[in-house]
């Protein structure tokens, strides 16, 4: 019976100490894809900073009309034109925007439009959202 008794213990112990190490692993992957996730454009709820573009902060605005929100941000970085297409044609369907044309998106009645102005080494891309025309 006490041997009996130690296996259990052991079992317990080790089934303890594998569930800490299992929960302990999620932790900082939870943390890091947060991070990750962290970086919106400002005046959006859910337009996402590339990876290699900083948000130019004090070059956007945010406007309530009664037909609508009107809002501009820009970015820049060292990347080109179809890097920065590619990225957010991939991106912002699965956020519920729709493709109407190169780099003109919908979502429930609000129009997205990705403009770039090339120079130097680096790239500055304007994100616009208004009412949708015709919705």
């Amino acid at each position: 019976m006490y041997h009996g008794m130690r296996v259990t213990t052991i079992f317990r112990t080790v089934l303890c100490i594998a569930l800490f190490c299992s929960v302990a692993a999620v932790i900082p992957t939870q943390h890091a894809n947060r991070a990750l996730a962290a970086d919106f454009l400002a005046g959006f709820a859910d337009l996402p900073l590339m990876p290699g573009l900083s948000a130019v902060e004090e070059a956007g605005l945010v406007f309530d009309s009664p037909s609508g929100r009107i809002a501009e941000a820009y970015a820049s970085g060292e990347t080109d034109r179809h890097t920065v297409t590619e990225f957010y044609r991939k991106t912002l369907p699965a956020l519920g925007w729709v493709s109407k044309a190169e780099n003109r998106f919908e979502r429930e009645g609000e129009e997205l439009i990705i403009d770039f102005f090339e120079g130097g080494s680096g790239i500055t891309v304007r994100f616009t959202t208004a009412p949708a025309q015709g919705g």
